[in-house]
């Protein structure tokens, strides 16, 4: 029986985003032998041309684009509607400014293709940004256990069908790849060797308010799906590890530890559930 596979695109006002998003999904290596895939572009409150351009984009072989116009904003909402339009055995939810490495897809539709449940990402590397102090942010961020050793999913995740039925609709939340990954034990995520491209916001302030925001949609699945909080798997990098990276790193250490310092600061509150900050 042919397998399907979901990639699930959430797409508020993306139109300078969507089109790499895309052609380098279309680049990826072939579908495993008796797979195919879907493409649904959930193109939320867009005032711009994001759907426009990704209809005008064409799938290759073995891949069909549906992009559904949705006229509310927001990502849990869009999330909602195409799992309810998905018809895969394996859903891909890919955010639209994330540009995948040719062979992540094929990784991951073999990698969930069991019965029981199963999530599983690639591993994200920071596209390169504009701003100096975001370039060593992100440089030092990205080797920390977290992010070097986890299967984080911020910007991509993904699941099998079995691990979809775990929950009903997404809930109304901040973080929805925290809850996802959380939603499975660490035995059931698989960490994909393959990359995809993350991009990092711009600029001290938007740094902050994001990291904020972060904080705030771990804490808010914290009070309100406590029980998540057992599938957790802590990777503290302590005092010495911190230490250790800073001296390999000291600019990087630098910017890191200047933007935990200000997220403690009032002045940077927000609570945004789409906002980039780009």
């Amino acid at each position: 029986m042919t397998q399907l596979v979901s990639v699930l695109i959430p797409a508020h006002n993306e139109a300078g985003y969507i089109a790499a998003c895309l052609d380098a999904l279309f680049a990826s290596d072939p579908l495993p032998n008796g797979m195919s895939g879907e493409v649904l572009v959930l193109a939320n409150g867009c005032t711009d041309n994001t759907a426009e351009i990704a209809r005008s984009i064409s799938p290759a072989a073995g891949w069909v684009t549906q992009v559904l116009e949705i006229a509310e904003g927001g990502k849990l909402n869009a999330l909602n509607t195409g799992d309810a339009t998905a018809k895969g055995d394996v859903l891909i939810y890919l955010d639209a400014d994330v540009v995948v490495e040719p062979a992540l897809i094929q990784q991951i539709a073999t990698g969930l293709a069991g019965d029981g449940p199963l999530y599983g990402s690639g591993r994200p590397v920071v596209a390169p940004a504009r701003s100096p102090l975001t370039r060593a942010y992100g440089r030092f961020w990205q080797k920390l256990p977290f992010v070097s050793q986890g299967v984080p999913g911020f910007g991509l995740f993904a699941m099998n069908r079995a691990g979809r039925l775990r929950w009903g609709n997404w809930p109304d939340i901040i973080s929805d790849d925290t809850f996802a990954r959380l939603s499975f034990s660490p035995s059931e995520r698989i960490s994909l060797p393959a990359r995809y491209h993350w991009p990092m916001v711009e600029g001290l302030e938007n740094l902050v308010r994001v990291r904020r925001r972060q904080n705030i949609g771990v804490s808010e699945i914290e009070e309100t799906f406590p029980q998540l909080l057992e599938n957790d798997e802590k990777m503290p990098v302590g005092v010495a590890g911190l230490l250790k990276m800073a001296g390999g790193d000291p600019l990087g250490f630098s910017a890191y530890a200047l933007v935990s310092m200000l997220v403690k600061t009032p002045m940077y509150s927000s609570r945004s559930r789409w906002a980039r900050g780009r």
